[in-house]
């Protein structure tokens, strides 16, 4: 794993300071409109704001890229992303906050966009598998550092958010000075849905569904834990099992797959997803230690599909298309991931609580199933 890490600790630690910014912020965000009494439609509303930038942005972030390149496309995607925090510093409305997420969102998915692809594009395919694991860990870890450093400012004012733009900045730094050669120039070109579709149709059926799962527990476990009677405490380790779990497995997961099939081991996680959420479909009251084992294997298996689905995709692209694909890849996990809790929420709204995990049994069912189709099978 050192030997990985050595290999692009720019990227990493880049990551890292993104994701510490992020997780700040969009804790911060919640308490405070929570503390405002803000209702539930607009916190949620202004969650989906940022996935829809994201979506959004996919296509403005490729077109930048390929116009001026990854190292100035970030940089000016950084820059939009401070000023964004900045001003809802300055202009205290949830109509104008409204519209900073969804810049936020076109601003962030291109840093994204240019990680992801510089680490694609500089990987052989024999360790593809294990350097992304690696920018996933970075993530989880820089999402949870963020949600933690919630806890040394007690008075919910300007300072987190001040903090959230110096997270940003920082992440300018490794970027910028990197040693590590650049990423070749792109080649100006369209997004071509049709082309990634009929050349990665599985890949991206992955993302998308690992999206409404991912999606879908963000936004309602707790929802779900608060339903089955579980204190504020219980709730907290409830989500953060679930989380770590998906964390901790990062490395084995990207080991083995590339020793192995990929495709495989994405119908091993659909199967193992599919029985654990069978689980706490609410059938059964079970014990609060049990409910801890499988979220914890449920962890597993959720936040892994979004490493294979990009080894999957990335398996048999050409160089020059790395950055178009990357784009395509973020807005089929973005939709996924604006769609899951929606369907989920009605469900739960309809038949209860348990409908969280009927849900995504369902998703990692149609996954299990398509993956094993000859129609999706690329040629």
């Amino acid at each position: 794993m050192i030997s990985t890490i050595s290999a692009f600790p720019a990227l990493y630690l880049t990551t890292l300071l993104i994701l510490v910014s992020t997780g700040l912020f969009n804790t911060y965000m919640g308490l405070r409109l929570s503390a405002d009494s803000v209702s539930e439609i607009w916190i949620g509303t202004l969650i989906s704001a940022y996935y829809l930038g994201l979506v959004c942005g996919a296509r403005v972030g490729h077109r930048l890229i390929v116009r001026v390149g990854h190292i100035r496309a970030f940089a000016a995607a950084a820059v939009l992303s401070i000023c964004m925090v900045l001003a809802q510093m300055l202009v205290d409305s949830l109509w104008f906050w409204l519209l900073l997420r969804v810049v936020a969102g076109v601003s962030l998915v291109t840093q994204y966009i240019v990680i992801e692809s510089w680490l694609n594009e500089q990987t052989d395919n024999h360790r593809r598998g294990r350097v992304f694991s690696v920018y996933l860990v970075m993530s989880g870890t820089g999402t949870a550092l963020g949600q933690l450093a919630i806890t040394l400012y007690p008075t919910l004012d300007a300072r987190p958010l001040i903090f959230v733009a110096i997270c940003q900045a920082l992440s300018l730094f490794p970027i910028l000075l990197s040693v590590r050669t650049h990423p070749h120039a792109q080649v100006p070109a369209p997004l071509d849905f049709k082309y990634f579709g009929r050349l990665i149709p599985q890949a991206l059926l992955t993302a998308f569904l690992a999206g409404n799962i991912c999606g879908a527990f963000y936004g309602l476990a707790a929802v779900y834990a608060v339903k089955q009677g579980l204190s504020t405490s219980q709730v907290a380790l409830y989500t953060a099992t679930t989380v770590i779990a998906g964390l901790v497995s990062q490395w084995p997961m990207g080991w083995l797959a590339d020793r192995s099939s990929r495709k495989t081991l994405v119908q091993i996680n659909a199967i193992g997803m599919t029985v654990l959420t069978a689980l706490m479909w609410g059938w059964i009251a079970w014990p609060y230690w049990f409910m801890l084992v499988v979220a914890a294997g449920f962890g597993v298996f959720q936040f892994t599909l979004y490493g294979l689905a990009s080894g999957l995709a990335n398996e048999s692209i050409e160089s020059e298309r790395r950055v178009g694909l990357t784009a395509i890849f973020l807005m089929t996990y973005g939709v996924g991931a604006c769609l899951g809790p929606i369907f989920a929420g009605a469900l739960m709204r309809w038949a209860g609580a348990g409908m969280l995990y009927v849900f995504s049994s369902a998703c990692a069912l149609v996954l299990f199933f398509l993956m094993r189709s000859s129609i999706l099978s690329k040629r």
